[in-house]
Parts: C-alpha cells; sequence; structure tokens
C-alpha cells in the first residue's frame, strides 16, 4: 500500500464524525430505539398534518402504546423475512457464489482485464449501474459486489470499484436509455394526480424518455470523472493478489469459457423466445405487457440460475467440480460470508417498519411540501427548489413510490394550473429521488453497500461510505438540476406526450 492523496478537509471531518458513530448494526438498533420514543413525544405533542390526497389529517402513531407493542410482536419475524434487500440479496448470491467460487468469474476477469483498464473499466461499471434499473434490484446485490471484484483484479481499490457501480446504481437510478418499471409506476402515479384537475389527461410511460436517455451519458461521464480523478486518487494504491489473477488460461478453463458461454447464449434465446411473442410465456398473462411481467418480477431469480449454471459448466470442465458435493459447499461458503449482513438486515428492517409504521416520514413530506407551495419565485426556480426538497425528503423516505404517492398529488395540479407539464414536474422529481439515495443509511440497500465494502475494510463505518458517496451525490444533484434547468427554459419536450 502507498499513501493515498489526502483527503479535503469538510470530506475528513465528515468521515471522522460518521465513523464516531457506533458499529452499523448497533446503529440501526438505536435508529429503531429512537424512533419508538420519538412516535411517543410527537404523538404527545400532536404532530399532525393534512393528507393532499384523503383530506385527512396524518397523526403520529406511538408505538410505544399497548397497540404499538402488539403490532411489534407480532410483525419482528415477518419484518425481517419480508424485507426485500435480504430474500433478493440471498438469492442473487447463490449463483453469484458459484460463478465466483468455481473460477468463471476470475478466468472471465484475466481475460478481461487486459484489455479494459483505468477510464474504460470505470465507465463500463458505472454505465452498466445506471442500465441496471431495468433488473430492478439485480443492480445492487449483483453489480456492486462484482465491481470490487473487477478493481480488484485490475489492480484498482475495489472500494472505489463499488463506489462507482452504487453511484450508477443508485444515483442514477431513475435514469436509462431503454423504458423499464420505474417509467410505468411514476407515470401511473401522475396520471392520477393530473386526472384532479384534467380528468381525460394521460401521462405516457414514455413521457421522460429523451431526457433520462441524455441523463444516461450525463451521470455514466460525471461519475466516471469523479471516481478517476477524486475517488480513486484517495484511496490507497491496492496490490494485486497475483495468486488470484494468473497470466495464463489453462486448456479446461478456456473449455468452460466457452460452455459457460453456451449456456448463457442458451439462456438468452430462452427469455428471448418467452418475452418476444405478444402471447410470450415470460409477459404479463392478462396484459402482455413486459415492464409488468413475471420477467421483471423474477429477474433476480432468474440472474442467480443463469449465473450458476454458467459457473456449474465452467467448473465441470475446469475441473474444480469432479466432486459434485463441491458445488454444494461453495453455496455453503458462501452463505457463511453473509452471516453479517444478515445480523445488520435484522435491525435495518426492523427500523424501517417502525418508521414506516410511526407516520413521522410522511408528515415531514406533506408540511415540505406545504411550505414549496407557498414560495413566490419563477417556474424554473420553482422546479429546482423542487427538486432540492424532493432530495432532502429522499434522505427520509427511500421508496420512490411512496415519495410521489405523496408529492404527485400536491404539486402536480399545483404546478399544471401554474403552466407547468406534468411531464415536467415527474422529471424533475426523478433528478431530486435518486441524487441523494447513496449518502442516507434510511435507504433499504445501504446496508448491503456496508456489508459489501466490510469484505475489503472490516472496520469500516457508515461515516467512511457517506464521506466516499457525498461528492458523487452532490455532483448529480447539481450537474442533473443545471441540465433539467437547461432542458425547461429551452422548451424541449421531455419525452413523448
Amino acid at each position: 500500500m502507498t499513501d493515498a492523496v489526502p483527503q479535503p478537509r469538510w470530506l475528513q471531518r465528515i468521515e471522522t464524525l460518521g465513523n464516531r458513530l457506533p458499529h452499523p448494526t448497533l446503529l440501526f438498533v438505536w435508529f429503531a430505539v429512537g424512533t419508538l420514543v420519538l412516535s411517543w413525544l410527537l404523538h404527545v405533542a400532536g404532530f399532525s398534518a393534512l393528507h393532499p390526497v384523503t383530506q385527512q389529517t396524518i397523526t403520529v402513531d406511538n408505538l410505544l402504546s399497548q397497540s404499538g407493542l402488539h403490532k411489534i410482536l407480532q410483525n419482528t419475524v415477518t419484518n425481517f423475512t419480508q424485507f426485500a434487500p435480504v430474500g433478493t440479496v440471498l438469492v442473487a448470491m447463490l449463483g453469484l457464489g458459484v460463478a465466483e467460487r468455481s473460477g468463471l468469474l476470475g478466468t472471465v476477469l484475466k481475460r478481461w482485464v487486459g484489455q479494459r483498464s483505468g477510464f474504460g473499466l470505470t465507465l463500463i461499471v458505472v454505465f452498466a449501474g445506471v442500465m441496471s434499473s431495468l433488473a430492478a434490484d439485480a443492480g445492487y446485490v449483483v453489480l456492486i459486489p462484482l465491481a470490487g471484484i473487477v478493481f480488484a483484479a485490475a489492480g484498482k481499490h475495489p472500494l472505489a470499484g463499488m463506489a462507482a457501480a452504487f453511484a450508477g446504481v443508485s444515483g442514477g437510478f431513475s435514469a436509462n436509455l431503454l423504458v423499464g418499471p420505474i417509467d410505468a409506476m411514476l407515470a401511473g402515479i401522475t396520471t392520477e394526480a393530473v386526472k384532479l384537475v384534467e380528468p381525460q389527461r394521460q401521462v405516457s410511460v414514455l413521457a421522460n424518455y429523451a431526457f433520462i436517455a441524455l441523463s444516461t451519458v450525463l451521470i455514466t461521464l460525471v461519475c466516471t470523472v469523479l471516481t478517476e480523478k477524486f475517488t480513486l486518487p484517495r484511496l490507497p494504491l491496492w496490490q494485486r493478489d497475483a495468486s488470484a489473477v494468473v497470466e495464463s488460461i489453462s486448456a479446461g478453463e478456456s473449455k468452460g469459457l466457452k460452455v459457460a458461454l453456451a449456456i448463457l447464449l442458451l439462456m438468452m434465446a430462452l427469455l428471448l423466445a418467452g418475452l418476444i411473442p405478444d402471447d410470450g410465456l415470460l409477459r404479463d398473462p392478462a396484459t402482455g405487457s413486459i415492464t409488468k411481467s413475471p420477467f421483471i418480477s423474477g429477474i433476480v431469480t432468474l440472474i442467480a440460475f443463469t449465473t450458476a449454471a454458467c459457473g456449474l459448466g465452467f467448473g465441470l470442465c475446469s475441473g474444480r467440480y469432479r466432486d459434485r458435493s463441491q458445488i454444494i459447499r461453495d453455496m455453503e461458503d458462501t452463505f457463511a460470508t453473509l452471516a453479517s449482513y444478515l445480523v445488520l438486515m435484522f435491525f435495518a428492517a426492523q427500523f424501517v417498519s417502525y418508521f414506516a409504521w410511526s407516520n413521522i416520514g410522511l408528515i415531514l413530506a406533506v408540511k415540505g411540501a406545504t411550505l414549496l407551495q407557498a414560495l413566490p419565485v419563477a417556474p424554473v426556480v420553482l422546479m429546482l427548489v423542487f427538486i432540492l426538497m424532493t432530495a432532502l425528503i429522499n434522505l427520509l423516505i427511500g421508496s420512490a413510490s411512496a415519495k410521489w404517492s405523496v408529492l404527485a398529488p400536491v404539486f402536480v395540479p399545483m404546478f399544471l394550473l401554474a403552466g407547468i407539464a406534468p411531464e415536467a414536474v415527474q422529471a424533475a422529481y426523478r433528478v431530486g429521488d435518486s441524487s441523494t439515495n447513496i449518502i442516507t443509511p434510511l435507504m433499504p440497500y445501504f446496508g448491503v453497500v456496508v456489508a459489501f465494502m466490510q469484505r475489503y475494510q472490516r472496520d469500516l463505518g457508515v461515516g467512511t461510505i457517506i464521506a466516499l458517496m457525498l461528492p458523487y451525490s452532490l455532483a448529480l444533484l447539481a450537474s442533473w438540476s443545471l441540465l433539467f434547468a437547461l432542458w425547461y427554459v429551452s422548451g424541449i419536450p421531455f419525452g413523448i406526450y
């Protein structure tokens, strides 16, 4: 290891303060306890807000009451077992573990890393992260750990690779070159909101396509440059493990790569056969839709099965799986490495559930919306303030659909009456909703990233991750907001209306 370029003082302070916090698992324990106490205090204080849709008063639910205690006792197990990151990560890592421990990933990297390095490697990682939103949560549980492996094999610090992937996956969540589930979800909520003013108006799933397509290019370039010019120089040089990266590929490994590629192509052909026909096996049987289909909802399972099949094929050819029970041992060893992650996820799941039950985040969101609505400023400035407000609310409520379900009924009709198209409001929301995902521990997959990064730095704390990701968050918020402002002022449609 060699000395790295010193961090700017403001980032050093953030990292120092953040790392004074308890162990990430203990932090979620205290978050959960604090939410219980805060729910009681705010309930006693009468903290409330008027729901923008139902016009009913939202009050804080006291979780230290008898009903709160009953809810906690009855839901502790399901809070954990139904917490999205838990099952998703376990299933994905089951397949990815076979691909890694069979030697497939290492062999691919030996061939791939020699041809990709520096700026090009980072560019590919970030771009893959942005595009991964098409595969729901797969980017978090597949690409981020894979980016660490790729960077380490290339002799670059794995935390930089994981930061670049995290910035692409989560910071660029609302951007893409293709239309995906997030577009259908947002368009549906926006349509319902706009009907409060214009009952016959529809918002297309392509309403933001032009904007998000160009945003993909912007985010990829910004995060790549930031990784190469800012993040990597401030991390120690990573010493490549000579035993892990062998220069030559054996005959068995070469044959295994061909078999794995054949399996991958076969799986892709089967997927296309199930998606291309209007009545395809993997489409929604009722509507024929792809965006809301078993293919999208089961993408993690498909990834796990495909990577495991490719790893098995490679292992049989390379000699790794001469003993057929070795594949089971590899799966068991993979799960053994996730023990600390599971403990962290148990307490994170309880905290997230308590916070949602209390209604604290919902009330804060409504009050923030009311404050923004009262500001007498020019439309483009109002849109930028709306982006900033959304980014701040995103620190408290991680779900894109939950936030938009609250904000859309307030702001879409309000801005429409002021002459601002709902498609523009939705585009502004996407900018704010994505930019701060990577710096809030309340984002469901933040704990996943903590666990993955601790594989390379055991003492890594929340402060280190926030300090690592904050430059990305600020850069994305600034550059993406500027792109939005220029786009809005130019009058160019954000997509196909």
